[in-house]
C-alpha cells in the first residue's frame, strides 16, 4: 500500500494555447484578456475590445509566432519546462508531498488540479504562482481563482500562497550566476 501524501503543492504557470493554431490561440487570448485582473476595465468595454478588436486582429499573427517556438517533440516550451519543473519538484519532495501543475489559462486547468488535490484530504496546501514578483495580473489572478474554487470545499487543509520570491537569496544567486556565465555583468 502506498503512503498517502500529506502535503500538496500547486504550481501555477500563466498558460499556453493547446496548439499553435489560430483557433486555439483565439481561445487562449480570449480567456487571458477577459480576466479583469489583466484588463482592468468594465466588462462590456473589455468584451468589445477583446472579442471585437484584439483577438480577431492578433490571433493569426500570434499563432504564427507560437509556431516558430513550438516543437513537434515537446509542444509548447512553457508547458514542456513546467512539466519538467513539476516532476523535478515531486522527486525532490518525495512521497509525503503531491505536486500538481496548472495553468491559469487553458490546460491543465486550475479547477482540475484542485479537484485532484481536494480528494487527497491533505493536511496542507501551498500554492506557488510561478512568477517571481507579485503583480495583480499574474499572482493576484491565480490567488483569486484558487480561492474562488476552494470556497466550495467541504474539507479545508491549511492553505498558503507564495506571492513573491524575487528577493529570495537562492533566486538572486541563480540569476547572478547566469549573468556572470553569459557576461551580463556589464549591462
Amino acid at each position: 500500500m502506498s503512503k498517502r501524501a500529506k502535503k500538496g503543492v500547486l504550481l501555477v504557470q500563466l498558460g499556453t494555447p493547446n496548439s499553435p493554431t489560430t483557433g486555439e490561440v483565439k481561445k487562449y487570448l480570449t480567456e487571458f484578456l477577459m480576466d479583469p485582473r489583466v484588463m482592468d476595465i468594465p466588462y462590456v468595454s473589455r468584451t468589445l475590445l477583446v472579442k471585437g478588436i484584439i483577438v480577431p486582429r492578433r490571433a493569426s499573427k500570434s499563432a504564427e509566432t507560437y509556431s516558430t517556438i513550438w516543437s513537434e517533440e515537446n509542444g509548447s516550451p512553457l508547458m514542456h519546462y513546467s512539466i519538467r519543473q513539476q516532476k523535478k519538484l515531486q522527486e525532490e519532495l518525495g512521497e509525503d508531498y503531491h505536486v500538481e501543475l496548472a495553468m491559469r489559462y487553458q490546460e491543465p486547468s486550475i479547477p482540475n488540479a484542485l479537484k485532484n488535490l481536494e480528494g487527497m484530504f491533505l493536511d496542507s496546501l501551498v500554492v506557488i504562482p510561478l512568477f517571481p514578483q507579485y503583480a495583480s495580473a499574474t499572482t493576484g489572478s491565480v490567488i483569486d481563482r484558487v480561492m474562488e474554487l476552494m470556497r466550495g470545499w467541504q474539507y479545508f487543509p491549511k492553505v498558503s500562497f507564495v506571492s513573491s520570491y524575487c528577493d529570495n537569496p537562492l533566486m538572486v544567486d541563480v540569476i547572478a550566476e547566469h549573468a556572470h556565465k553569459h557576461d551580463l555583468g556589464g549591462l
